[in-house]
């Protein structure tokens, strides 16, 4: 890196630092997160920070309308207040400036929390998360560490077209030096948000923005301040013999709709939530495939080069190839750009009847005509 930019990142690193580096002391209040047992994901998000911001003033949040406006999606509700204008940072409409300001934070000790109001607009941005925030550590030698949170709504959510209804786990999930998670409930939003903040790598947060309003019941222990879900660590949601489904973020709910509907039927499903998707968790797949010998992988991306094609190269990489007992199944979203209108829409992302098709075709060891077709 030249004198020149590391002498602006100094600089703008010095302007987020917490005030008590300059000579004065700030006292907090304590984070007080009502004792609910039924919480919804944003609100698990934004009590995460929320205890993060306050066990660490080396953390800080930056992003367009994270401060004031409180947020695009109210994840960072009542911190503005709480943290002041040094730590929680309105940015102007500029994902390569602010982003760029965020990484050089990092670089310099800082821990920030970048916010995206979707991660397609993180776009604009993608050479500073790629080539500044996830390559320098390796670059360096190891001297410089770049603790920082990229975080924001991933994927579809409900007529915003195809440029705004991209799904990038597989975008990211390619690119050495950065971890990438995808929390599908409020504990996984709680565990694995903590555990990013605290992680000295660069870590993305794909979010969805239909899972911010559904609430889920906490246990007492998910509600601890010390409460943290490890990265690279997949969870079980439904034990099963009989098939395995493989998904993160929103469609892990449907996985289990799906597993409710056909263990209505004496077919017991297996779902497994990856909540990471880089490092992703091949030990607790290739276990799961080597009890039920079936597996189906949904996804919301495109069908080429995703995270379902991740899982089967995993398989047939492993010995557990070996212990399946009908061809793989991999659900996808359409390989279009999303349609705007609702009925092409819903054609265009995976369904409750796609995911049954492609279990019914693995448990009756049925290959799709079109792939037979093909053959």
């Amino acid at each position: 890196m030249s004198a020149k930019y590391l002498k602006i990142f100094r600089t703008a690193s010095r302007n987020l630092l917490p005030s008590e580096s300059k000579g004065s002391c700030r006292h907090f209040h304590l984070t007080s997160f009502p004792q609910a047992s039924n919480v919804m994901c944003r609100d698990a998000l934004n009590s995460a920070l929320d205890e993060e911001l306050e066990r660490d003033e080396r953390v800080c949040v930056i992003g367009e309308e994270v401060g004031q406006y409180q947020g695009a999606y109210k994840v960072t509700r009542g911190l503005y207040e709480k943290y002041g204008s040094r730590r929680i940072v309105d940015t102007p409409i500029s994902e390569m400036g602010f982003t760029g300001l965020a990484v050089g934070a990092a670089f310099n000790g800082l821990r920030p929390v970048c916010e995206f109001m979707t991660f397609n607009f993180a776009m604009q941005a993608i050479d500073q998360i790629i080539n500044s925030a996830a390559k320098t550590h390796y670059m360096c030698g190891g001297q410089i560490k770049v603790p920082i949170v990229f975080r924001g709504p991933n994927g579809a959510a409900a007529a915003v077209a195809a440029q705004h209804s991209q799904c990038y786990a597989a975008w990211y999930g390619a690119i050495p030096g950065l971890k990438v998670v995808a929390p599908y409930d409020a504990e996984d939003c709680r565990g694995l948000l903590k555990s990013a903040i605290r992680d000295d790598n660069p870590v993305v947060v794909l979010e969805n923005e239909i899972m911010y309003g559904r609430a889920f019941d906490l246990s007492d222990e998910v509600l601890s301040k010390d409460f943290l879900i490890p990265i690279g660590k997949a969870k079980i949601m439904r034990a099963g013999n009989h098939l395995t489904m493989v998904s993160f973020s929103k469609l892990v709910g449907f996985c289990m709709q799906v597993a409710d509907k056909l263990a209505s039927e004496g077919i017991e499903c297996e779902v497994i939530n990856l909540r990471s998707i880089r490092p992703m968790d091949r030990g607790t797949i290739i276990r799961s495939v080597k009890k039920t010998h079936r597996l189906v992988t949904v996804e919301e991306g495109f069908p080429f080069f995703g995270v379902g094609s991740e899982i089967a190269a995993s398989i047939f990489e492993s010995d557990a190839f070996d212990y399946l007992d009908a061809p793989m199944q991999r659900v996808t979203g359409a390989d279009v750009p999303m349609p705007y209108a609702e009925n092409i829409e819903a054609l265009a992302k995976p369904s409750l009847e796609d995911i049954t098709q492609a279990c019914r075709m693995v448990l009756e060891g049925a290959i799709p005509k079109e792939k037979a077709k093909a053959a």
